[in-house]
């Protein structure tokens, strides 16, 4: 009987992550396209940010060049789309293994940096990619691209979504790419607490805390932040190639945004709490609160923005998740292993 109440409280927590689970993904079914569009934004935002924490707040890799993979992403869909004539679904995975291929040489420049300078060396690394970008030609050069008309319509999955639904092909196509966005922020947190909880996502935690007593148990620290750098990136380029079919079109200033894809993630991990699985999550609806009711201020939204994100690194380092868990007690994600009981005499 002692054993059945947390065994108890974990099935709950399964059975209620399910349910908010099944309830997002009725949302095109039953909500305006407008609220669909909404929470797209918001989850291509969490898997981004869940990307960034994996990076800064597990690895230790404080990156300030994320956008170079979100670019990356988008440009090499849109050339999978309009110069191999691909369907946009396989362009986000090809989106997201250009990402991913691109990350190799760039670790293999950053990783001899460390601290602020690693930060500022993928900085420079990702504008050195929006500049490249700007020189493809065939999409566009330093102006960009859009994708050709109907593209999204004869998506894989549209005409199908459209039949069922009885919407516009418009609105199929919100709900392909909505639904696309959800799988991959659940997808992402589950293997991102199934990781940590590994031995592997262990040793990644020791490398971040102690790099030095990492290595005396056998860890490997250089083979082990370069994996999760480039699945980051993966993740990352992704995601930014899905962004981008909503949006469209694609110049190297958008696509390659330092404040979009990556100053705004920053914060959203750091007001939510860095280091923690549930932050993410936290972190994006504070921001996107606070999006709606700034929005119409101009610069004072980003003012505020920057007062919020130094006193919670001031007052709470943890973040407003870190804050809740430190008074409750309550972590429906626990990374910690409980020790072994002890024998029984």
């Amino acid at each position: 009987m002692a054993n059945s109440s947390p065994s108890t409280g974990r099935f709950a927590q399964v059975a209620l992550g399910l349910a908010l689970v099944a309830a997002l993904a009725a949302v095109p079914l039953v909500a305006p396209r407008a609220v669909t569009q909404d929470l797209f934004g918001i989850l291509t935002l969490l898997v981004l940010a869940m990307n960034w924490n994996m990076l800064a707040g597990f690895a230790g890799l404080v990156s300030v060049g994320q956008q170079a993979f979100v670019g990356i992403g988008a440009y090499f869909m849109f050339a999978a789309v309009i110069l191999w004539g691909m369907d946009p679904l396989v362009g986000v995975l090809i989106g997201g293994l250009a990402a991913m291929v691109f990350a190799v040489p760039m670790a293999f420049f950053a990783f001899r940096l460390h601290g602020a300078y690693f930060a500022i060396g993928t900085w420079v690394v990702a504008d050195i990619a929006r500049l490249l970008a700007g020189q493809w030609k065939a999409l566009g050069g330093g102006t960009g691209t859009s994708l050709p008309k109907g593209t999204t319509k004869d998506m894989f999955g549209v005409q199908w979504v459209k039949d069922v639904l009885d919407v516009s092909s418009a609105a199929a196509a919100d709900a392909v790419t909505y639904w696309l966005a959800l799988v991959m922020a659940v997808a992402m947190l589950v293997a991102s607490y199934v990781f940590l909880r590994s031995r592997m996502g262990l040793g990644l935690q020791a490398i971040r805390d102690n790099m030095q007593a990492a290595r005396s148990v056998g860890v490997d620290p250089t083979r082990l932040k370069a994996a999760v750098f480039l699945l980051t990136a993966f993740g990352t380029g992704l995601c930014g190639a899905l962004i981008f079919i909503q949006i469209t079109r694609v110049t190297p200033d958008a696509a390659f945004s330092v404040l979009d894809w990556t100053a705004f993630v920053i914060f959203v991990v750091v007001i939510g709490g860095i280091g923690t699985l549930p932050g993410p999550i936290v972190g994006v609806i504070v921001f996107y609160i606070l999006q709606r009711l700034l929005a119409d201020y101009g610069t004072v939204y980003l003012i505020v923005l920057g007062l919020i994100g130094i006193a919670i690194m001031l007052f709470a380092r943890r973040g407003l998740w870190g804050l809740f868990t430190d008074r409750t007690g309550i972590d429906p994600f626990p990374l910690r292993h409980r020790p072994p009981a002890a024998p029984k005499s």
